[in-house]
């Protein structure tokens, strides 16, 4: 933690670190497999925001102004870029299952993973540990552009989405 506290490796906090670090890397290992142009971009984008939200997580309400936040500026982008894509794919309208291409899987890992993340850091904010309402949105916004990242790669593999019903 970025204080003088040290913190059990189980602690709610260094849970959501955790979380925060192994979505990090699932990106990352979609974004060594995106096709689709401009994707490895943002999403090394986000990771570098996910940075900063495992800062903001790592340190005391106390010490946080000392650090760079996510503040609505970033929300706002991330929404751009999932509207500009959304617009682009065909929307399934009901559940998928993952696997009708490497990227498309890797992408949805990474999506599982965001959202574990955003229940943690949920945790983190009704128990009053974190503050700022923000990072919160802004997982549930990730979690929305990786669905839509998967479903591009999908279509840029010329392989159909796989419906969960028959």
């Amino acid at each position: 933690m970025l204080d003088e506290n040290r913190l059990s490796k189980n602690h709610p906090r260094v849970e959501t670190l955790g979380a925060l670090d192994e979505a990090s890397a699932a990106l990352g290992f979609a974004r060594a497999l995106c096709r689709v142009p401009n994707s490895a971009e943002v999403i090394l984008e986000v990771q570098r925001d996910l940075y900063i939200v495992m800062t903001e997580v790592a340190t005391t309400l106390k010490n946080i102004p000392h650090f760079k936040v996510i503040d609505q500026s970033r929300i706002d982008w991330l929404e751009s870029e999932y509207e500009s894509r959304r617009a682009t794919v065909p929307q399934p309208g009901e559940f998928i299952l993952p696997g009708d291409s490497v990227p498309g899987a890797a992408l949805d890992v990474a999506r599982t993973v965001v959202r574990r993340a955003e229940r943690r850091l949920i945790d983190l904010f009704d128990n009053g540990e974190i503050n700022n309402r923000t990072i919160l949105i802004y997982l549930n916004r990730l979690s929305s552009l990786c669905f839509v990242l998967e479903l591009l790669e999908n279509q840029i593999s010329g392989r159909e989405t796989s419906l969960a019903k028959k």
